[in-house]
């Protein structure tokens, strides 16, 4: 992961210590916002939770500063596990079916890890669902853009599927230039997937 990107524990046994640990770091050197402080734990203990219950296995959320401000995005990293009767659907079926909605920009890449599905759309907006894996009432989700990639694991069934999302729709090629060298950076080793 790039510089400034923190590791939330959404492990339920770890979950409220990276939270606790994450909410000091941000608020560090403020103590007149405790109702703040309060409300961001609430969500982010919410949204690791919905990772969690989803299949997501690591959850990385963006402290980058751009001057005074943090630049919001996320990845989450999802094992989806071989199905139970043994079959696993081509990349090529999983492509077709991510864009016969109309909504996502899909390819089939080459990565440094294999060969994968990547998927971008705009998500959220006034009457939509929340993205996979965050809360939220339909009518409270902000657009955000999408970056899906989705790869198998090696001599497994299983897939692996990255999740970026950013609400910057404004400058969402820059963010999606930075998600495609994340996910450019996956390699396997020894059965287990790393960046470099």
């Amino acid at each position: 992961m790039p510089e400034g990107w923190f590791r939330l524990d959404i492990d339920p046994e770890r979950r409220e210590r990276s939270v606790d640990a994450l909410v000091d770091r941000r608020f560090e050197g403020t103590d007149n916002m405790p109702h703040i402080k309060r409300q961001l734990r609430q969500d982010l203990l919410a949204q690791a939770a919905a990772a969690f219950r989803e299949g997501g296995i690591e959850l990385y959320l963006s402290l980058q500063q751009a001057g005074p401000l943090t630049i919001p995005a996320s990845l989450l990293v999802t094992f989806m596990p071989a199905s139970p009767n043994g079959t696993t659907p081509s990349l090529e079926a999983v492509a077709t079916r991510l864009a016969s909605d109309g909504q996502a920009e899909v390819q089939v890449v080459e990565l440094v890890a294999g060969t994968a599905v990547r998927a971008r759309r705009v998500t959220g907006g006034p009457g939509q669902t929340p993205p996979a894996g965050l809360p939220g009432k339909a009518e409270e989700t902000l657009p955000s853009v999408t970056l899906d990639y989705q790869l198998p694991v090696p001599e497994t069934g299983a897939h692996l599927l990255l999740t970026f999302s950013t609400p910057l729709v404004q400058i969402a090629d820059a963010m999606v230039e930075l998600f495609d060298a994340v996910a450019g950076s996956l390699t396997w080793m020894d059965g287990e997937v790393t960046g470099e």
